[in-house]
């Protein structure tokens, strides 16, 4: 038989030749089938790349460098990960879809005690039973010594916390979670490294290429000049934004934190060093990464240095380049900024849907505690409702609470838009949540007052958040047969405030995230600053080790908080998987409702629309049929789907909502 000659592989046009022989010499052990995917990528992915990398002086030259690294990655990825990488390949919606639920979690925090990295595969179990199919593991990668801003002062982007493992306990983990249908979510951080890793080291110690990863100044004049259209992250423990380092002998962009210095974007040197951990990560089995601080990647002089037109460019050549080696992996953008400036990092314009596949909705868990703490849905409703469409390829990450502090992202122009003061709202809001305002039910921690704006973050649990801390407090004080009662019912008060919360972010769609503790109403850990290097940072009140006993209460008792709680949450990821209207390809349209105590949203989907209604005061409320009919939604048409019956209506026609109630209609 005579062999056959193998077919020219079908790389992009405009690929140099000198790349294209060096790929093939690299791709020349693989079988003619792997070599073929892998030059199809390629032809696939870049115009994307070459556009994305417009910010450099030789966009193609960069872009052969980053295509002969994800090759090389190619060499080394496994069986299992390509059949995955088929697989996403034939899903592109896989991370849309209503049965896709988040969970996130420190792994230490997370696991039984001591056990580390293997103790997560333990908590599979665990995570299946709430419907999880992503897992957010926080900043696990090998860190400076305490200080490191919970780990996110990287020092070593190819090594895990000894305290948690090995990379190869990593790849076990990963492997373990894969088969059971859940996605590892890992965070990379893009803007700062650790000034102990070995590129801030090199730079130290006097190497000029090194020194060239970062932005550094000889004397205060430049940064005197930033400085003035900067501002604080941390204002409180790390004022400025640069950093002296007598070793450096040099002033360094710290935007965070003295031992965090910036990378400078602006080098095609640091892209490509960051495209190789991204693609080696990927060949670990990460199949999300959280691009952490991403929106403060590049810098120009007379602005904030948040959101330049850059950072998406740089976004979309990252994603292309990991495109092209693994298919699988999807971005995460973690930036906490306005709904104007969000959206890009879903992609606008001529970049879009070719940035991040996944995004923060800050303003959404800002607003569910506004109207928790108001009783009104008006402000929420202008400024959810003005949020610019989104790509129907990409989604957003909703959730009640997260690891970080709740800053008041209260926009003045939406709220002076419904009639009130910003300022003046968002001080009654750290007031209410701190629990220093009159009548407030939350236990929160103030953190980060900024003196010049009076602005103040909150940290603190949902449940601590809602009410559920005081109000067993007040029911074990309780004296007579009347402060009981009234103590029983500011608990039941407190668990449908965290359900109800949970309902507005399982019922918005894209992918709702838990936060670890959460489904067992965790409270504030009273012992948060027992460990040294917590002491100043309050967020650690929120960051408790996940109580399984809690766990254990849940299962065996459904009537306590923490059973009502946790049942409450897998009934919404049961219904949430059964209601096609609920995939991220189907935006959520806020409109007012009439009653101001009601937040109404509307998802349109070709099997019919879905109007989910949230009471967000403890007296109940009334919405009128022929609202809901003018919405689309004819009442005797309709079912709460999260009871499977029809709506309970008052004698004149009106849907009716008990305290705190949650109602997700849709057609039967």
């Amino acid at each position: 038989m005579t062999p056959t000659t193998p077919h020219p592989l079908p790389w992009p046009g405009a690929l140099p030749a000198s790349a294209r022989s060096r790929l093939e010499t690299v791709l020349a052990a693989l079988p003619e089938h792997r070599r073929t995917t892998f030059a199809l990528r390629v032809a696939r992915w870049w115009d994307d790349l070459v556009e994305g990398l417009a910010p450099y002086p030789d966009p193609p030259e960069v872009a052969s460098r980053v295509v002969e690294l994800a090759g090389t990655a190619y060499l080394s990825r496994s069986e299992d990960l390509h059949l995955l990488d088929e697989r996403r390949s034939l899903e592109p919606d896989w991370f849309q879809r209503p049965g896709m639920i988040g969970y996130a979690a420190y792994a230490e925090r997370f696991a039984p005690a001591g056990s580390g990295l293997a103790g997560v595969a333990r908590r599979v179990d665990h995570l299946k039973d709430l419907g999880v199919g992503y897992l957010h593991l926080m900043p696990l990668l090998r860190p400076r010594p305490a200080p490191n801003d919970g780990g996110y002062a990287v020092a070593d982007y190819r090594q895990v916390r000894e305290d948690l493992g090995t990379m190869e306990d990593l790849r076990e983990v990963a492997g373990v979670l894969r088969e059971q249908g859940v996605s590892l979510c890992l965070d990379l951080v893009l803007n700062h490294v650790a000034r102990e890793h070995p590129w801030a080291a090199a730079a130290r110690a006097g190497d000029e290429r090194y020194r060239r990863y970062f932005h550094v100044f000889p004397d205060r004049t430049v940064p005197d000049q930033y400085e003035r259209t900067l501002l604080e992250v941390f204002p409180d423990f790390a004022p400025g934004s640069f950093t002296w380092d007598e070793e450096l002998g040099g002033w360094v962009w710290t935007t965070f934190n003295s031992y965090q210095w910036d990378l400078a974007w602006d080098n095609p040197d640091v892209f490509c060093e960051l495209v190789d951990v991204i693609l080696f990560l990927a060949n670990q089995g990460v199949e999300v990464l959280r691009l952490d601080a991403i929106a403060f990647l590049w810098k120009r002089m007379g602005t904030q240095c948040q959101n330049e037109p850059e950072v998406h460019q740089l976004t979309q050549a990252l994603r292309a380049a990991a495109r092209m080696l693994a298919p699988a992996l999807v971005f995460k953008a973690e930036a906490i900024v306005g709904p104007n400036e969000v959206v890009h990092y879903l992609g606008q314009g001529r970049h879009h849907g070719k940035v991040s596949d996944l995004a923060y909705h800050n303003s959404l868990m800002v607003q569910i505690w506004s109207m928790l703490a108001s009783r009104e849905t008006r402000l929420a409703t202008r400024a959810l409702g003005r949020f610019p469409a989104v790509p129907s390829t990409t989604a957003w990450i909703t959730y009640l609470r997260c690891h970080d502090d709740i800053g008041w992202a209260i926009d003045d122009a939406d709220a002076s838009a419904v009639m009130i003061e910003g300022w003046r709202h968002r001080e009654f809001l750290s007031q209410f949540y701190s629990g220093d305002f009159e009548g407030s039910f939350a236990e929160g921690l103030v953190f980060q007052q900024n003196p010049a704006t009076n602005d103040a973050r909150i940290s603190g649990s949902a449940a601590s958040l809602a009410g559920l801390g005081r109000a067993l407090d007040a029911l074990d004080a309780a004296f007579d047969e009347q402060s009981a009662a009234e103590a029983a019912t500011a608990v039941d008060q407190a668990v449908a405030r965290v359900l109800l919360g949970y309902a507005i972010v399982y019922g918005w769609g894209g992918i709702p995230v838990l936060w670890s503790g959460d489904e067992v109403a965790a409270l504030n850990d009273e012992g948060w600053d027992a460990v040294p290097e917590h002491a100043d940072d309050n967020r650690w009140v929120h960051r408790p080790r996940l109580d399984w006993d809690c766990v254990v209460e849940a299962h065996g008792d459904p009537t306590s908080p923490t059973g009502r709680v946790y049942a409450g949450l897998r009934h919404l990821a049961q219904v949430r998987a059964r209601l096609p209207h609920l995939h991220a390809s189907v935006p959520a349209e806020v409109v007012a409702s009439p009653d101001p105590g009601v937040f109404a949203v509307v998802r349109r989907h070709p099997v019919g629309p879905m109007l989910a209604l949230y009471n967000v005061t403890e007296q109940p409320r009334q919405v009128p049929g022929w609202w809901a009919s003018e919405i689309g939604l004819p009442l005797d048409q309709a079912i709460d789907a999260l009871n499977g019956y029809p709506p309970n209506l008052s004698a004149d026609g009106s849907v009716y909502l008990s305290t705190y109630q949650p109602v997700w209609l849709v057609r039967p």
